[in-house]
């Protein structure tokens, strides 16, 4: 299917069948709209009425202040009312006691969510109405510190070292020790070094010198201590400003992140691993926050959607609502800690349209701290929040009874019903804004990091990613990595369709996939070949010839790094900061950071374990995702 509007159509036709109503009502009405509106109309207006319905669900009826621009019959909106009928009474509005279906619903959030979070370029009045949003909350973060009082910055650190004593007492020994391992990351900096050319990194802030001097830290040893010379120290005025800049989130909106200096980013990873690693190995801290695994908040919204105990919140803006003035009073009894975090933390951050301004947030998205931090933060907040809701101050053993009923992952948060309402007042109070129309705990719908739930009855949808694919992809000829990209993103949702029970789309799908790759075999989930996935197993084509196992042909996923040659002494860099990285025991690795640099030249660091054979030759993100057809297993 070449238009969305055709997908829409086939998914609209399909979800009546299974809901017993029709939909051609609702597809002559999205027709027209689209028609004159445009994408638009599938990406900003019809995700609208998605959360008006999720709103309507939480609190049991339908209101007339929402579904704004859709005409009404009775209590409920015309457009889609076959299946609102089976949720919702059309004369009273209220939710059905009986006979409510779930199907109904789930078709009603796959029709109208469904294209809510396609990567789609915003319109330049967009963008600056996210940059200047960006700006605006700066003003709203020093705001709401001027307005917390010092009783209220006293029971946060008091809370704050109930919970993470511990943790914050760790690390100010690492701190104070120097027992910190760096590490450059992944992504783009704002020096616009990447990947191996970090690792010759030339400049350094004087006040990240004060606490993690370059040549403990950035150097292999001080056999190296010439390399000194060359390394220019930024005082406070002449440091690297963070660069704010903009990506694809949705087409109402795009995410504005800031990306940070080579050297800021490299240190702040030395911070954040061993916070990571204290709080999963905590016994109780990682019943409480997690970093890596979604699937207990899934839990947990499953069951708050079934027993109604526990509730589920969104946050807007939180990343740029955690003001360095919160980090600096939880940690304020620490002061190596306190230290570190400070100089790791870009002050300054470079806004199209605004210049180079001073930053009240802690860190924006883009900071290697910004996850944990804010997560330390929301969590200390939450049970100042209960605490208030016992009225009576908390103890160990009275946070152990929440062990549970209260996970933060991020933005998505999960505290019980009956705190609710004191947790959202207490984050409102400290600046942080509650997104209300993503947050529930009255009915029985709830949603926390992708899923989403209504009583016990999973509803998660399946979302458009990409546009569809533009152009056939040919053996050995030039095919844009973009539309690589939305061949791989189309296959993806044609899998995600078929597990979601959409078998006629699917096989619409199919015929148009064929008409692009040609070679579209069906294979196993786990395998990185461009196929089908199905419920009766997998192709098979040929034997191999010599192994006698099944083969099958088709195209497979591959993504090389670029070429970056590194050597010398920042090559002897990476690959100890590798060898601490691949150490078993994590928090007091095998090779001691500075033995291995003091016992080994670059040449003997040869045989021993790297990220892979070429990671001196090639590395950072492959510029493109590429396709190349060949026989394959087809598991």
């Amino acid at each position: 299917m070449k238009s969305p509007m055709l997908l829409w159509k086939s998914i609209a036709e399909e979800s009546a069948i299974q809901c017993c109503t029709s939909a051609t009502r609702d597809i002559k009405y999205v027709s027209s709209r689209f028609k004159y509106e445009g994408f638009s109309f599938l990406t900003i207006t019809l995700p609208s009425f998605g959360k008006d319905f999720q709103k309507s669900l939480d609190q049991g009826y339908v209101d007339r202040n929402l579904f704004q621009g859709f005409p009404w019959q009775a209590g409920l909106p015309r457009f889609l009312g076959g299946f609102l009928d089976h949720v919702f009474d059309r004369t009273s509005g209220q939710l059905r006691d009986s006979e409510l279906s779930i199907e109904a619903i789930l078709a009603i959030r796959q029709l109208t969510l469904m294209f809510s979070k396609i990567l789609l370029p915003c319109s330049d009045a967009r963008v600056k109405e996210a940059i200047e949003a960006f700006v605006s909350c700066e003003q709203d973060v020093r705001d709401s510190d001027a307005m917390i009082s010092d009783q209220q910055w006293s029971d946060f650190k008091r809370i704050g070292n109930l919970l993470f004593g511990k943790l914050f007492a760790e690390m100010d020994r690492k701190i104070y020790y120097g027992d910190l391992v760096p590490k450059h990351g992944p992504g783009a900096t704002a020096d616009k070094l990447r990947a191996n050319a970090k690792y010759r990194q030339a400049t350094w802030p004087a006040r990240l010198e004060s606490v993690f001097p370059f040549g403990e830290y950035a150097l292999p040893n001080w056999r190296y201590f010439d390399e000194m010379s060359k390394v220019d120290i930024l005082e406070p005025g002449s440091e690297i400003p963070a660069r704010v800049v903009t990506v694809p989130k949705t087409l109402k909106a795009p995410r504005v992140i800031a990306i940070e200096p080579t050297a800021m980013q490299y240190m702040q990873q030395a911070i954040s691993r061993p916070i990571v690693e204290f709080i999963e190995n905590d016994k109780v801290l990682t019943k409480l926050i997690g970093f890596r695994d979604q699937t207990p908040n899934q839990r947990m919204a499953r069951e708050g959607s079934r027993t109604g105990r526990l509730a589920t919140l969104d946050l807007s803006e939180a990343s740029d609502r955690v003001s360095n003035q919160h980090v600096r009073h939880l940690v304020s009894q620490y002061p190596h800690l306190l230290k570190g975090l400070d100089a790791t933390r870009s002050r300054k951050a470079d806004i199209p349209g605004f210049g180079v301004n001073r930053l009240a947030k802690y860190a924006s998205m883009g900071s290697a701290l910004c996850f944990p931090m804010e997560a330390i933060v929301f969590t200390t907040m939450i049970f100042l929040g209960i605490e208030k809701a016992l009225n009576s101050p908390l103890g160990p053993r009275s946070v152990k009874r929440y062990l549970g009923k209260v996970r933060v992952y991020g933005d998505d948060i999960i505290v019980p019903v009956e705190c609710a309402v004191s947790v959202i007042e207490t984050l409102e109070s400290f600046g942080i804004k509650v997104n209300r129309n993503k947050s529930f705990w009255n009915g029985k719908f709830r949603e926390s990091c992708g899923k989403e739930y209504y009583d016990d009855q999973d509803v998660s949808i399946v979302k458009v990613r990409r546009e569809p694919p533009i152009s056939r992809v040919r053996v050995g000829s030039g095919n844009s990595g973009d539309n690589i990209d939305r061949v791989n993103s189309y296959v993806d949702l044609r899998n995600q369709l078929y597990f979601a029970g959409y078998w006629r789309t699917c096989e619409k799908l199919d015929v148009r996939i064929r008409e692009i790759i040609k070679y579209f075999p069906v294979v196993a989930p786990t395998l990185p070949l461009v196929g089908r996935h199905s419920f009766l197993g997998y192709s098979v084509e040929k034997m191999h010839p010599s192994l006698h196992s099944p083969l099958v042909k088709g195209w497979e996923r591959v993504a090389r790094p670029p070429k970056d040659s590194l050597d010398g002494h920042a090559a002897l860099l990476k690959c100890l900061l590798l060898l601490e990285e691949k150490s078993d025991n994590k928090t007091q690795p095998v090779y001691p950071f500075e033995h291995i640099a003091s016992s080994l030249s670059i040449e003997e660091i040869g045989g021993l374990p790297a990220v892979n054979e070429e990671h001196l030759e090639r590395a950072g993100r492959p510029y493109a995702a590429t396709l190349q057809l060949g026989w394959t297993s087809p598991f």
